[in-house]
């Protein structure tokens, strides 16, 4: 670690209250904003352009501060950055080129076995691909059903999030476990969690979506119900050649994030996934990837799943904000971590499922793990010695968790929570405010995971 960066980190253990609140502040009113002006500038906020405008605001001031006190903080922020949205565009381009068809009725069982499907997908291609390749076709199956905002909303806390812990390929943080040296097999404990929770939202949501049914008007539920086979359409996949390439972004994820990194030399802050060629080069494949399938993609299969650029812009101007604004946050949490008094598991997953609702649950999932590091004295570099401590493991349980389930507390807990958003609203679904969508989780997730506490983290220590 270089002179300069052990500086800015030192600066950041020792900063006073007030200045603490100072380099917060953009970040909480970054946040503040995305909640607020939805509400009250309901018009302003439609535009993209505006929405740039509000991330700039608040994240420009962070990345000058940066820009020359330490670069390297910046450079990795931003290739964080690159590599995140870059990912998230590719799933889009690629998911927008495969036409699912079909005429799937949106009756309650037929969309509980989409999200059924969708938690199982997500193991495999992320929680971002299952997301970006099941939602049009889950929109096009309610488009006649008067409610279905509940659907999308449990699609979030489904597949978006609350599915990808079975494996590294599922999501950010168990993929950067596996890239610190924890066995790709080592996830596959979390299987109880994993049903508890999946199996529990499933059945809560068959159970709402029953009852959002029965208040359709009789002759919509009388067409969906009407005795027709689920697919009155012949099912078909048009645009199948982009599964190659939906394979080939999961195997540049491996590549790069596995291979590369012990090609690259140190680095950035001795962080092996962040290396720049590693990320340089998984962008850049990302990059061409998408631009193949754009191109090779006929066009009716685009103007069948009314694709445009419009919601990955969105998703990229303020997560461009998001990802500037969250760094002294970030640092914050990293250098002074240790003082909030953490040695019980339900405390690591309680800690790191709230921050991770709001920063980015990667480098949470990173910091959580160096603190319980520290709290075992575990010695070394990587994460294999905490996985295979017998308290170190049931730490590792409750953060792989944390960062997990609670992605789905926010709109911006999880990348793909924005982006499944956007293309609900450019289907001309009025989704939930910010805050309106955090009362949701708040109801149906605050008491499931008080119970996945209770049952699985209190008293294991």
């Amino acid at each position: 670690m270089n002179n300069g960066l052990e500086g800015i980190l030192r600066f950041f253990a020792e900063l006073s209250g007030p200045l603490t609140a100072l380099f917060v502040a953009p970040f909480a009113l970054l946040l503040l904003s995305i909640a607020v002006l939805p509400l009250v500038a309901p018009y302003f906020w439609e535009k993209n352009r505006n929405k740039a405008i509000v991330s700039i605001m608040f994240g420009l001031p962070v990345a000058v501060f940066f820009l020359f006190t330490d670069k390297e903080i910046l450079a990795r922020a931003a290739i964080e950055y690159g590599a995140f949205i870059a990912l998230l565009g590719a799933l889009f381009v690629i998911s927008g080129g495969i036409y699912i068809r079909g005429s799937f009725k949106g009756a309650p069982l037929v969309n509980t076995a989409f999200l059924a499907i969708g938690a199982m997908l997500a193991n495999f291609i992320g929680t971002t691909g299952a997301s970006m390749l099941l939602i049009r076709p889950l929109l096009r199956a309610n488009h006649e059903r008067h409610h279905k905002v509940h659907t999308i909303i449990f699609f979030i806390f489904i597949v978006s999030n609350s599915s990808g812990l079975l494996t590294p390929l599922g999501d950010p943080p168990l993929f950067l476990g596996f890239i610190k040296g924890i066995k790709f097999a080592w996830t596959f404990r979390l299987f109880p969690q994993f049903l508890f929770v999946v199996a529990s939202l499933l059945a809560c949501y068959y159970l709402i979506d029953r009852y959002f049914f029965s208040r359709e008007p009789k002759g919509e539920r009388d067409k969906v119900m009407q005795e027709e086979p689920v697919l009155s359409e012949h099912f078909a996949i048009e645009g199948r050649r982009n599964f190659i390439f939906l394979f080939l972004v999961i195997a540049v994820t491996l590549i790069s994030g596995y291979f590369l990194c012990h090609l690259d030399g140190p680095a950035i802050l001795g962080e092996p996934f962040g290396s720049l060629l590693s990320k340089t080069t998984q962008i850049s494949c990302f990059v061409i990837l998408a631009i193949l399938s754009y191109g090779l993609t006929p066009r009716r299969i685009h103007e069948r799943n009314s694709f445009n650029f419009n919601p990955i812009i969105e998703v990229a101007v303020i997560f461009a904000g998001i990802f500037a604004a969250m760094v002294p946050a970030l640092l914050i949490l990293e250098t002074r971590g240790s003082k909030f008094g953490i040695d019980q598991p339900w405390q690591f997953f309680w800690m790191t499922g709230a921050l991770s609702s709001f920063l980015d649950n990667a480098p949470t999932y990173l910091t959580f793990t160096s603190l319980a590091k520290g709290v075992l004295k575990l010695a070394g570099e990587g994460l294999h010695g905490l996985s295979v401590h017998p308290v170190g493991q049931k730490y590792l349980e409750a953060i792989s968790c944390g960062a997990v389930f609670m992605g789905a507390n926010t709109y911006i807990g999880n990348g793909p929570n924005f982006m499944v958003k956007a293309i609900a609203e450019h289907n001309k679904i009025k989704m939930p405010s910010f805050f309106g969508y955090m009362l949701w989780s708040l109801c149906v997730l605050g008491p499931l995971f008080m119970l996945v506490t209770f049952i699985f983290f209190v008293g294991r220590s």
